[in-house]
């Protein structure tokens, strides 16, 4: 089982993508490359966005993912009220999936706090983001980095 599959917020968000294809499958056939599109692929983003992060090294790259997830959720939410505003979708059907949403925007929310107090237990590590600021901040005291650990740190 790989580690995303293990995750319940994962799992939710993938029955969530069943139940909006499901809800879509009723609009009109001249939205299939409109609203509808735009619904399905932002449903498909938030368990694919939550997959990608859990993947990753670090729980900071996890947390941006897991923000990304919360983005595509915000935006299936309003697609989702546009939908109903447009009358493709009932007002019951979009206050039901609207919770189903809500849930799995705490679910999230949770986990970045979670991984947050993991972040700050991290050691701090060299990228090439941040290479250029610690020479900048710690010039003086360069030479402490070995000649082989900034070579490392270039790529």
């Amino acid at each position: 089982m790989r580690p995303h599959e293990k995750l319940d917020v994962w799992c939710k968000a993938m029955d969530f993508v069943v139940t909006v294809y499901k809800a879509t499958e009723s609009f009109p056939k001249e939205e299939r490359f409109g609203l509808t599109s735009q619904i399905r692929r932002a449903a498909v983003s938030v368990p694919a966005n939550i997959a990608e992060g859990a993947a990753r090294r670090s729980s900071k790259e996890f947390i941006h993912f897991i923000s990304n997830a919360q983005g595509s959720a915000s935006e299936l939410e309003t697609e989702l009220l546009i939908a109903q505003h447009l009358g493709y979708l009932r007002e019951s059907d979009y206050f039901e999936m609207r919770e189903t949403l809500d849930n799995i925007g705490r679910m999230l929310i949770g986990m970045t706090h979670h991984l947050e107090k993991s972040v700050n237990r991290e050691p701090y590590t060299v990228t090439r983001q941040n290479w250029f600021s610690l020479v900048t901040v710690y010039g003086s005291r360069f030479t402490a980095f070995s000649a082989s650990a900034a070579a490392s740190h270039r790529q």
